[in-house]
């Protein structure tokens, strides 16, 4: 047992880590911030949207319908827009508090099982709570969006199985009952998981099952358990590999878009974040262990078999020259997000351990105090960089901030719904547009860009040849738009046209602020 045990006698109840929690999200959301249309979050937003209006997006609509096939969110928060009446962006607000404290909460039980006493719990939860938005290796993927998607339910159900599991694999290892409590909190979590982003789901169910199975006594049985797991991944793989639909040219080309999916595409800073976050939970939770295995010895070799595992079928099935994208549309590099909650958990957890024990005093306090100022004003200023032209935290009903934002509002109280709109394929990188996603603001049909509507084209290849040609048509039009540019927008059916405003222009425009020009094609 770690030497904080005996000094941090305080019992680490789920009922303060409710309360913990309750107090650390909205301080976890001044840092992190809010952006409900950014980034994927406007995807899920147009999707939620074409759910409560079937009328929306009636062109193009492929990219807005797709992923709805895939999950149950959409139609679960329009259900419940319409059933409160509360409208939708004050409905995805409060599930973004929610789910952030659902997840705060789940890395308490996980802590409160894996460390010793109170002081770690908090500790861990508070790291977790200031650093939300890091990057999870070279995945694309942050641990948490600051926005809502399906993700947002499904990272707090994922770390809920662990829970359950370590439960399951604690009676058991101990020749205790298996409560059907941690039995139901496994596969509750599961199905609420699978609904909200079923890959997602899968990834922590296999990382349940490798607790699970590392919980066997006999050393001989836990290895076998745990290669037999591995293997019939690996299996999985090689079998999806050789299966799969010989992927064609065409649909290479988009994929080939999604560079993160590929492992040699990765750099090397991005491969050091495969390799540490297990290191780390190995070095936190296996250090000073003795006599019998425990809850955090389990959850750290746990974590090194999954990302050994996972990074290991990347390496040999998911790469550009594969015959088959199938298994790099899976993504495998994505249970990283697992670990990298594990990580901070577990890191957190140490850090308080070691500054906050009594003899530790002031000295302590304020080295853990300003290693979480640290963490936070670092987080923060990410994403004030990342989103430069938006307010930080856009709360329902607050007017816009951004500019780009402001022409879209333009848009959806100023043209028909059945109006076409074509911008830029790589509007979204425009200076000041923050990632904002017109559809999803605009209520309105648009040609794909490349960045969304890529990946989603990405995952979705029937989608493949209207994303090469309406992205394709699109491409350049920020440095200008002449009567060969038109005419080719025109056969594509589109009404009017958003561009910055220094594009130059051979027709008028209906509305411009500072930076946005909004102009007629038609």
């Amino acid at each position: 047992m770690p030497v904080a045990a005996a000094k941090d006698s305080a019992q680490p109840t789920w009922r303060v880590g409710a309360l913990a929690s309750a107090v650390l999200t909205p301080l976890a959301i001044a840092v992190h911030g809010y952006h409900p249309f950014a980034e994927d979050g406007g995807v899920y937003v147009a999707g939620i949207k074409r759910t409560l209006n079937s009328s929306l997006y009636p062109y193009w609509s492929g990219f807005i319908t797709t992923h709805l096939k895939f999950s149950l969110f959409a139609p679960a928060v329009a259900a419940v827009a319409r059933v409160t009446h509360a409208g939708l962006m004050p409905v995805l607000f409060a599930l973004y508090a929610a789910t952030m404290w659902l997840t705060l909460f789940a890395a308490w039980l996980l802590a409160s099982r894996c460390a010793a006493g109170r002081n770690a719990c908090l500790g861990a939860v508070t790291l977790l709570a200031m650093t939300l938005t890091i990057p999870v290796a070279g995945t694309s993927l942050m641990l948490m969006d600051p926005y809502v998607t399906a993700r947002s339910l499904s990272t707090p159900c994922g770390l809920l199985m662990l829970v359950g599991a370590l439960d399951v694999a604690t009676a058991w290892s101990a020749g205790a009952r298996v409560s059907w409590g941690a039995v139901t909190l496994v596969a509750g979590s599961f199905l609420v998981a699978a609904a909200m982003h079923p890959l997602m789901a899968a990834y922590a169910l296999g990382c349940a099952m490798l607790l699970v199975a590392l919980s066997l006594r006999a050393r001989v049985a836990l290895l076998t358990a745990c290669g037999l797991l591995s293997g019939t991944v690996l299996a999985m793989a090689a079998s999806i590999e050789m299966l799969g639909p010989v992927t064609t040219s065409a649909y290479a080309m988009v994929a080939q878009t999604r560079t993160y999916w590929f492992l040699s595409n990765w750099h090397l800073y991005e491969l050091v974040g495969l390799m540490g976050p297990p290191v780390v939970v190995l070095l936190v939770w296996r250090r000073g262990i003795t006599g019998e295995r425990s809850a955090g010895a389990r959850v750290a070799e746990m974590t090194a078999i999954a990302g050994a595992s996972a990074t290991v079928i990347a390496a040999l099935f998911a790469e550009p020259w594969s015959r088959s994208y199938e298994l790099a549309m899976l993504q495998p590099l994505r249970v990283y997000s697992t670990i990298y909650l594990v990580m901070l958990v577990a890191l957190g957890a140490w850090m308080a351990e070691k500054l906050l024990r009594p003899c530790m005093g002031r000295r302590g306090m304020v080295s853990w105090a300003a290693a979480i100022v640290l963490a936070g004003g670092a987080m923060a200023f990410v994403q004030r960089e990342t989103f430069p032209g938006s307010a930080h935290v856009e709360l329902p009903g607050r007017g816009p901030v951004n500019a780009w934002t402001d022409a879209f509002e333009w848009v959806r109280g100023h043209t028909p719904v059945t109006a076409v709109f074509a911008l830029d394929s790589k509007y979204a990188e425009a200076a000041g547009e923050d990632s904002q996603n017109f559809r999803a603001i605009a209520d309105r049909s648009a040609m794909p860009d490349y960045a969304k509507d890529g990946g989603i084209a990405a995952i979705a290849p029937g989608l493949t040849t209207e994303w090469l040609e309406g992205e394709s048509a699109q491409k350049g039009l920020a440095a200008g738009v002449g009567s060969t540019e038109l005419a080719r927008l025109r056969a594509y059916g589109v009404d009017w046209i958003i561009v910055p405003r220094e594009t130059p222009l051979t027709i008028p425009c209906a509305y411009e602020n500072a930076m946005v020009r909004v102009c007629r094609v038609r």
